[in-house]
């Protein structure tokens, strides 16, 4: 679910009684906390792969069985209705929302350390890694606005999840290919996008809760883009067990 903020370009100039080194300092620390939340959420799927990963009954029951199914239609499910929940709801179930989506995430993931080298696999996650922090930066320091390139690949992104679908029943392994280079590319514009989005919809003047709830938002979507991108990268350049 892309992230389209209703009051762009108003982060730098609402609240009169800011300066703009204090909106800065604001800023700043607002982004931070959507990292922060981000990054441990990958951490917290990293830690649930594994966990399913090391026991075979577990990997069996959950990630292999059709209890896979269940984890995919969630996955599709809580993204979205988890932003609703995020930034209208409780704010314990925005979060519950937020590490129930992580925690599903890792589980649907986790054969994926029996397809592929566990040399690859971290290889791959560097990689991803300088690619999000590089299409992150370019996103929140550019004057572009990136908001038409983010409708259309947001469009894009429903065209992937068809194609997905349809090649499960294809299993075609060039179709695939040619499928993770296109999730690549559209996902790499989004990360750029999105942090665009996230930082515009920062306001000097939210109340602690708001921006709170803003924060957890915005780390479910940049969360969405890097995992996305670490998937299919792997499809890529992940050497195979």
């Amino acid at each position: 679910m892309s992230y389209d903020p209703q009051h762009t370009q108003h982060a730098q100039t609402f609240g009169v009684t800011a300066t703009r080194d204090e909106i800065d300092a604001g800023l700043r620390a607002y982004m931070l906390r959507v990292y922060n939340y981000m990054a441990l959420g990958v951490a917290f799927t990293g830690i649930v792969a594994l966990v399913v990963a090391s026991s075979p009954a577990l990997m069996q029951t959950i990630a292999l069985g059709p209890f896979k199914w269940v984890l995919f239609i969630g996955i599709l499910g809580l993204g979205w209705f988890a932003p609703k929940v995020i930034l209208t709801g409780s704010s314990v179930a925005g979060h519950a929302a937020f590490w129930a989506y992580a925690a599903m995430w890792g589980a649907l993931i986790a054969p994926m350390f029996y397809v592929y080298t566990e040399a690859s696999i971290a290889r791959v996650f560097f990689i991803t890694s300088g690619a999000f922090a590089g299409l992150s930066l370019y996103g929140y320091t550019t004057k572009k606005d990136l908001a038409p390139m983010g409708r259309f690949l947001a469009m894009a992104s429903i065209g992937i999840l068809i194609a997905l679908v349809v090649n499960m029943f294809l299993e075609s392994s060039g179709f695939q290919t040619v499928l993770s280079v296109v999730v690549v590319l559209v996902f790499a514009g989004l990360t750029a996008y999105e942090t665009q989005a996230i930082k515009e919809s920062y306001f000097q003047d939210d109340s602690h809760d708001i921006q709170s709830r803003k924060a957890v938002f915005g780390a479910f979507i940049l969360y969405g883009c890097f995992i996305t991108l670490f998937i299919w990268m792997l499809h890529l350049f992940g050497n195979r067990e």
